[in-house]
């Protein structure tokens, strides 16, 4: 892999990551677009804690503030929804692992992320905000982010529309959903790593230039896209995220079918 590569890998990456449109599922069509045919397992590591980056300089102030009262009810229930997750992955790892393999599954994904959008776009913006959550709601959108561990369905886009389908105000939905990504992607960074670290990893390929261009990339493209993210929810404009996965998962489907008659 070279600068180049690494470059674009990473700004999939973080845009895609915290863009309601499917990290996973990007990364696999890129990678193969590229010509990368196997997940590129240190290079996996290293885009997701670049991701990881973004949210904290986003949040510092909330991430702080967590931090320094850890007995919160906003912690317990920042926990709770991410348990879901945990179990799903443990249980069906190696069933979500074929699935990153592409192929329809991958289409499928797309389009349901897109019935998500659209319903989070047209759903009412309630006042319910972190002090009026609880354990039902925080188990709801943990359930909702367990659904997006499948490629192609987006954790973001996932994990918003459980918290507004449970009356959360559009912000709070957002802001929720950014701080469960902490969790989420530090757990996918470990797994990644247990998974490379099995297979022989080696620790000379973490520390190269295509390494850093892409943990850059991925860092500065995640920060955007928060950014954009905490704008755009109150606009209500998710509709339009909904035509580009439709229009992917269209793009999937066409492919798969030439790939079987050709």
């Amino acid at each position: 892999m070279n600068e180049l590569q690494a470059v674009m890998l990473g700004i999939v990456q973080g845009f895609a990551e915290f863009l309601p449109i499917s990290s996973s599922g990007h990364l696999v069509l890129a990678q193969r677009l590229l010509g990368f045919n196997e997940p590129i397992l240190t290079f996996d590591i290293v885009l997701h804690l670049g991701s990881l980056v973004a949210v904290f300089i986003v949040f510092w102030s909330d991430i702080w503030a967590l931090l320094k009262h850890p007995a919160q009810k906003r912690v317990a229930l920042l926990i709770l929804a991410t348990l879901p997750a945990v179990v799903v992955a443990l249980l069906f790892g190696d069933v979500i692992k074929l699935l990153f393999g592409g192929g329809v599954f991958l289409g499928v994904g797309f389009i349901i992320t897109g019935i998500f959008l659209i319903y989070s776009d047209r759903a009412k913006n309630r006042e319910k905000t972190d002090d009026d959550m609880g354990i039902i709601d925080a188990l709801v959108i943990g359930c909702m982010q367990a659904v997006g561990v499948a490629p192609g369905v987006s954790r973001s886009g996932s994990t918003i529309t459980g918290a507004l389908a449970r009356g959360l105000n559009r912000d709070t939905a957002a802001r929720f959903s950014f701080l469960l990504s902490i969790p989420t992607i530090l757990g996918a960074a470990v797994f990644t790593f247990k998974e490379a670290a099995d297979t022989g990893i080696i620790w000379d390929e973490i520390f190269t230039l295509p390494m850093a261009f892409g943990f850059a990339a991925a860092a500065l493209s995640g920060y955007l896209s928060i950014r954009f993210m905490l704008a755009l929810i109150k606009k209500c404009k998710l509709r339009y995220f909904a035509i580009y996965v439709f229009a992917i998962a269209g793009f999937v489907f066409f492919n798969e079918l030439t790939h079987m008659f050709y």
